[in-house]
């Protein structure tokens, strides 16, 4: 298929919603030379640390670096995570909408490298309570009217309680909606345009296959019973595959060098959302989507691609 890139007056046009849980990738980098005397495990000396967007942040990110305007709307804690997460929210001129929550621990993957090698991640997270969410459900609506698309970023961090709530708005209001899913329950989901599971997400949804025609009933079944327009299915190694009424179309991975998956969905759903948004078909936005993951997966860590990276 051609491949069809909106033109940088195009993307700056469009208004993107972006909704979910945000959070900081923490990264602390060093080098490994020995063994721990006192356990069976590696002692890294560390030479630096750095902060990166995470989760929906790094969505929103993605879709700020190729040039077009973008709304994050997120529950945030008010600790020191929180405070680093809106420092570069401000760097990356991205418009934040952030639902203040001070029992929330800011969700902060912390991520131990060695020489570009990931040996451990540390994960602190907790949820957040229901005033902030209908806090949250209440800001969504007055956003809502002033984007094109609108982007959920679901990890299971809490912050999309009411995510079916806020697609039947969107819905009723004609605007499409992407979803980047977790969890066994899709129905939460019902009335999206687009959902972009990994194999091993979808999986959890439709439960085992014989052959590929059954998997493909399987997921036409769970396309047409949820009401979603397509379902763009990564295979990681095996490139993408479309899903929509009737017919299924595949592209395979574009990915020369893979250094790290982490972060690689959220530019697919961003790159996919800028494509949709710009009129174009679900057919092109998958080919422009597996191009960027081709891309992105090529840097170390979580990571964003630029107008000229996507072109070049």
């Amino acid at each position: 298929m051609k491949l069809s890139l909106p033109t940088p007056a195009e993307l700056k046009k469009l208004r993107i919603l972006v909704v979910g849980d945000a959070m900081l990738d923490r990264y602390w980098h060093g080098k490994v030379e020995r063994i721990s005397p006192e356990a069976p495990v590696p002692i890294l000396q560390k030479e630096y640390e750095e902060n990166r967007l995470g989760g929906a942040a790094n969505v929103a990110l993605n879709i700020r670096s190729l040039g077009s305007s973008v709304t994050l709307l997120t529950v945030l804690g008010t600790d020191k995570a929180s405070e680093a997460m809106r420092k570069l929210l401000d760097v990356a001129d991205i418009n934040a909408k952030i639902i203040e929550a001070p029992a929330l621990k800011t969700t902060v993957k912390l991520r131990i490298m060695s020489k570009a090698q990931q040996i451990m991640r540390v994960d602190c997270e907790n949820k957040p309570e229901t005033d902030e969410l209908l806090k949250m459900s209440v800001c969504f609506s007055e956003l809502l009217k002033d984007h094109d698309v609108v982007i959920f970023s679901d990890y299971k961090k809490g912050s999309l309680a009411h995510i079916d709530k806020m697609i039947k708005k969107a819905f009723q209001a004609n605007i499409p909606c992407l979803v980047d899913p977790k969890g066994g329950d899709w129905t939460i989901y019902k009335g999206a345009a687009v959902i972009t599971p990994n194999l091993n997400e979808l999986a959890q949804v439709i439960g085992k296959w014989s052959d590929e025609a059954d998997f493909e009933k399987k997921v036409e079944i769970l396309r047409a019973e949820l009401d979603i327009k397509a379902i763009l299915l990564t295979r990681s190694e095996d490139g993408m595959q479309l899903f929509e009424a009737g017919n299924s179309l595949s592209v395979p991975s574009n990915a020369t060098e893979v250094i790290d998956v982490t972060g690689a969905g959220d530019t697919v759903i961003a790159n996919l959302a800028i494509m949709i948004a710009c009129g174009r078909s679900f057919k092109e936005a998958m080919v422009v989507a597996n191009l960027a993951a081709g891309k992105v997966v090529r840097k170390s860590g979580t990571a964003s691609l630029g107008y000229e990276e996507l072109c070049g």
